[in-house]
């Protein structure tokens, strides 16, 4: 899906730069947050000593766990504008967007000969190649509105003291927002815009147990930017 993406993207690119009046080229600094919804973890088979099959759902938010964190990275642009009205551009990430590692300690049930024994899992995650896709739709001179197709490689950095691993995976989403931009002098320029974004959830199984998976519901966020640019 990401090799789709850069193709397509940088066609559509090259197809818009023939006819473009401008091309302009510019990083942004970013600064928000993300929340997870529903972040949870799923059991099921005989997931107690004991205890019948079954489908047991830990939601992070009942274990009273707040799956949100804040962020700041760099990105580089590249933007044609077809028209005085209408813009199309790439973003990259080229740097990777690491969580925090997050710890519990899982009881292991036994044959109820001997106490629950205990195993640490520690999970980290890193957003990778984060790339979107947008078009700017300019409703004055200055101030435009930004829509965006993105997608981010999730690559996941896991010990589990219960066993397994939850491998990799990409996620695509949009991101919908406001700015405003201004033209210096020598063809130079910055912008600044916040944006919304919305990213699609997933459902991740165990290597190595079937029975056990990790999902998201879905991925929301906000955030704050500052670009600065050339013109040619």
């Amino acid at each position: 899906m990401k090799k789709f993406l850069t193709i397509a993207a940088f066609m559509l690119f090259a197809f818009s730069s023939a006819q473009a009046e401008k091309v302009k080229i510019g990083v942004t600094l970013k600064a928000g947050v993300f929340e997870v919804d529903e972040a949870s973890e799923i059991f099921s088979g005989a997931h107690s000593s004991g205890a019948s099959p079954g489908t047991v759902t830990k939601k992070a938010s009942a274990e009273g766990d707040e799956a949100v964190g804040e962020f700041g990275y760099g990105s580089i642009f590249v933007e044609a504008a077809v028209n005085d009205k209408f813009s199309i551009g790439i973003d990259y990430v080229p740097m990777a967007l690491e969580s925090e590692t997050t710890e519990n300690i899982q009881n292991i049930p036994t044959d109820g000969k001997q106490k629950d024994s205990q195993a640490t899992n520690t999970v980290q995650v890193d957003f990778d190649d984060l790339t979107t896709v947008y078009a700017l739709l300019h409703a004055t001179e200055n101030v435009y509105l930004k829509v965006g197709y993105m997608e981010v490689d999730v690559n996941t950095d896991e010990s589990l003291g219960t066993g397994g691993s939850y491998g990799n995976t990409s996620l695509d989403g949009y991101t919908v927002g406001l700015g405003y931009t201004q033209d210096l002098d020598n063809g130079a320029f910055f912008r600044v815009e916040t944006l919304y974004m919305e990213i699609d959830g997933t459902e991740l199984t165990n290597a190595n147990d079937s029975n056990k998976k990790v999902k998201a519901d879905g991925i929301t966020g906000a955030s704050v930017g500052i670009s600065v640019g050339k013109t040619f």
